[in-house]
């Protein structure tokens, strides 16, 4: 009775808030009504190492190519370490796996004192303890060690193929808001182009006004012109913030990283792309890291198939254990040595239908696989279909923006030379130049699409590869 007073005392006092983890004893907050916020306490957020900058990242003057920035981002992403850590924790379970082939090996120590009375009569104290070692080897289990590794191994080819994967996905990531970025600069350029335009028809429509031979509504549409052309700047100037910002991301750094890049390719390699699409097709069903983890996938599901029928099959093991007693009191000597062996075959007879249900659960889970497998093929083919004809449209598509480019740029000389010699009026040379202003940004959005479709038709057959006709550092243009 008094054990049971003091332990109630214990409860009483607060002694179990021991036993309950962290504040779970004493801080239950709700929300007060529906309508409240729970007002929860902002967490501690832990601290991280900070970002290590690549060397002549932040260098004044400087900017980088597609190779180099790809560099980078392999070297930074928080995706690709993330892959790679995966990679390395399947690469030790396949050791945990492979442990079941070695044998075992257990130290242990053991001691015990008391009386022990046969008859009721006052018996002696007596006391024995001793070291013991146990050695224990799986001879025979008809492949489940085996088919254990062979799932573990699996497992780290499908995470290695999906490390592959990541890499890839990065360097996509990371060319398409190269080339976005670079696009909007060469917009930005444009967008400058076309002020200087605008700003040469509206001194062609003033001098034209002061000399008596155009009205106001000339100047004042040639100034509204203008107005749209540096409200059109600022639109693309935020659109290269942003793009740099994404391209900064991609890359595993910080989106207020100030850096900068090359300049959008003027020569595209039409003719790099030409070919067949079946190549490209065989060439993405042997290259895919997606596709070939997901393969990997499917094998790990038959061995798993193969460890879970093998738990039901018997299995043949031996141990054989040494060890040496001490006695207290010693009746003929200090100590005695003592060793044992033993084989032991064991069979599971019934266990409730478990090992049945298990394998039917494991071969449904394998044919799951492959069904995902066969459908991830599918896409595949798909993605390098939609990829090879993006493709193959963008380089139409170049070829058409050029075409009008020139067409606009004839177009808008012809009128302003008309307007100059009072031939022509000031809505067709702010025509020509808005259609000049709209083709000039056509074929630089077609040429930065073309480099974006092809990285991705590489990215869609498995075969990245990073290529760039920038100087690897060049000057900043004042």
């Amino acid at each position: 009775m008094v054990v049971a007073v003091t332990m109630t005392g214990v409860l009483a006092t607060g002694g179990c808030a021991s036993f309950l983890p962290g504040e779970a004893a004493t801080s239950r907050p709700v929300p007060a009504s529906p309508e409240k916020p729970a007002g929860l306490p902002l967490p501690e957020v832990a601290s991280r190492p900070a970002t290590v900058l690549p060397e002549g990242l932040l260098q004044e003057g400087a900017t980088f190519n597609l190779a180099q920035v790809v560099d980078i981002a392999l070297q930074t992403s928080p995706l690709t370490r993330q892959s790679w850590q995966a990679a390395r924790s399947a690469a030790a379970q396949v050791g945990v796996k492979m442990a079941p082939f070695y044998p075992t090996l257990d130290l242990s120590v053991t001691g015990y004192r008391g009386e022990v009375s046969a008859d009721g009569r006052e018996a002696p104290t007596t006391g024995s303890w001793g070291p013991a070692a146990t050695v224990s080897y799986l001879l025979l289990d008809f492949g489940g060690r085996a088919a254990n590794v062979e799932d573990a191994r699996q497992a780290l080819l499908a995470a290695d193929w999906s490390h592959d994967a990541t890499i890839q996905n990065v360097v996509f990531g990371v060319q398409q808001a190269y080339f976005r970025y670079q696009g909007a600069k060469a917009l930005v350029e444009a967008s400058h182009i076309a002020i200087k335009q605008a700003e040469t028809a509206l001194e062609v429509a003033t001098v034209r006004h002061d000399a008596g031979v155009a009205t106001i509504a000339d100047v004042l549409q040639a100034r509204t012109a203008l107005s749209q052309a540096r409200f059109n700047l600022a639109g693309v100037e935020g659109l290269v913030a942003t793009f740099r910002g994404a391209l900064a991301t991609a890359m595993g750094l910080p989106a207020n990283i100030p850096f900068d890049v090359g300049s959008l390719a003027g020569e595209v390699p039409l003719e790099a792309v030409a070919g067949r699409i079946e190549p490209l097709i065989e060439q993405a069903m042997s290259r895919r890291p997606d596709l070939n983890a997901s393969r990997a996938q499917v094998l790990k599901a038959e061995a798993k198939v193969r460890s879970v029928r093998s738990e039901g099959l018997p299995t043949l093991s031996l141990s054989a254990t040494a060890y040496r007693s001490f006695y207290d009191p010693d009746a003929f000597r200090d100590y005695r040595d003592n060793w044992s062996a033993r084989a032991l075959v064991t069979y599971p007879l019934f266990s409730g239908f478990a090992n049945q249900h298990g394998v039917a659960k494991a071969k449904a889970d394998a044919a799951a696989a492959s069904a995902g497998s066969e459908s991830l093929e599918q896409q595949v083919v798909l993605d390098v279909w939609t990829s090879y004809y993006a493709v193959t449209t963008t380089v139409e598509r170049v070829r058409a923006a050029r075409d009008l480019l020139a067409s606009a740029e004839q177009s808008e000389l012809v009128a302003e030379g008309r307007y100059r010699e009072g031939v022509g009026t000031i809505l067709d040379l702010l025509v020509a130049q808005s259609a000049l202003a709209s083709a000039r940004s056509q074929e630089i959005q077609a040429r930065a699409e073309f480099f974006i479709s092809a990285a991705r038709l590489a990215q869609a057959t498995g075969n990245v590869t990073v290529a760039d006709t920038a100087v690897v550092t060049e000057k900043r243009k004042p």
